[in-house]
């Protein structure tokens, strides 16, 4: 029987968390079923290709300068569509979805989508192009409900919309003693230490000048502690401004951009996230498999993940001030913090495992395609 050839179709491969998602779930996909194949389009963004080559994938750049440029290519992914046979396209955030419903008016070749942020924090152009295009396609999909919800009210589709929750290698993500003793030798962090750490890009979207705020008021209190921001993006210059500022920079630890999350979690005590909006977020999801205690805003989807003091502590969008005293509780508490640990890891083995989330995308593209 002939495989079903997959195209994902995705503006970068960086380590961004829907690009993350990509290598991770073709970990686990039926490859003796599928073939899966992948273009991207800015080749300075490519932290991801060699994880999916090693896996399988067969990875190509159309190189792109800016999304205008990007939308130029679609006769490019229609010869490429054509070359190999291509059964189905499956396209990832919105310039990307752009294009892969131009292909799908051109070639008749289903295409699927996978929104993972929310309609009403994207740009007035996107959301104009979104309400135009977006009937043009097979079906999407919303990370979270709270993303899914978002399309129904802001689009109000014709096409089917339903929500496939992003999902974690559990059997991966698993504390690593060793790989946290290394971390910690590495940059000259005690081994007792409390560690607050968040691994993101630098975006408007993290807002970590709030994150920054909040560890303020936790050095303050407790000077003992230290912070792990781990990677880069466009806001990296004035997170390194308002380090530099706050006079935290024997306190916080920018390492840049890492492709080895694993150690960086394992070194992590307390996961701090102080994002102003989310779809379901790939870190988040990681961090709690590695046993983190998680404090977090209640931006979009995670508050379909963390139980509010169950599994996690939450605080208002902006709220640095209470993310500051609830980082503090478990400082102040190994015990509790230790309670919280267990369950984040307890919460996403239950209820986000990525064997969930592959399965539910197989029969998908199997009642798209039949071979």
């Amino acid at each position: 029987m002939d495989k079903i050839k997959i195209l994902h179709i995705i503006k970068s491969l960086g380590r961004g968390g829907a690009e993350v998602l990509l290598p991770e779930t073709l970990k686990l996909h039926n490859q003796s079923q599928f073939e899966f194949h992948y273009i991207y389009f800015l080749p300075w963004k490519n932290q991801m290709v060699e994880a999916i080559e090693k896996t399988g994938g067969k990875v190509t750049c159309l190189k792109a300068s800016n999304n205008l440029s990007l939308l130029g290519k679609s006769s490019d992914v229609i010869n490429y569509c054509r070359k190999y046979k291509i059964d189905l396209i499956h396209c990832h955030l919105p310039w990307s979805g752009f294009l892969g419903r131009i292909v799908a008016k051109r070639t008749n070749i289903p295409v699927i989508y996978t929104e993972h942020n929310i309609q009403e924090h994207y740009h007035i152009a996107t959301k104009t192009l979104n309400k135009f295009s977006f009937n043009f396609q097979a079906l999407a999909l919303g990370v979270s409900e709270d993303a899914t919800q978002s399309i129904i009210n802001n689009i109000k589709p014709k096409i089917p919309v339903r929500t496939v929750l992003n999902g974690v290698n559990t059997d991966f993500f698993i504390k690593n003693h060793n790989e946290r003793v290394k971390i910690r030798h590495k940059h000259n962090i005690p081994d007792d230490a409390c560690v607050i750490g968040n691994i993101a890009v630098f975006r408007e979207q993290k807002a970590i000048p709030v994150w920054l705020k909040a560890f303020k008021k936790i050095n303050k209190k407790h000077p003992e502690v230290y912070g792990l921001l781990v990677g880069a993006g466009p806001k990296e210059d004035e997170v390194k401004a308002l380090v530099k500022e706050y006079n935290l920079s024997d306190k916080i630890i920018l390492p840049g951009l890492q492709t080895d999350t694993l150690a960086y979690f394992s070194a992590i005590d307390i996961f701090m996230m102080s994002s102003a909006f989310e779809g379901l977020p790939i870190a988040l999801l990681e961090a709690m498999s590695m046993e983190c205690a998680v404090v977090s805003t209640k931006a979009g989807g995670v508050v379909e993940v963390v139980e509010n003091e169950i599994s996690g502590l939450l605080c208002e969008v902006g709220n640095y001030g209470c993310l500051a005293a609830k980082a503090s509780e478990l400082i102040e508490d190994p015990e509790k913090r230790k309670d919280y640990q267990i369950a984040a890891r307890k919460r996403v083995v239950n209820n986000f495992s990525l064997k969930r989330m592959v399965d539910e995308l197989e029969d998908i593209y199997n009642s798209f395609v039949k071979k």
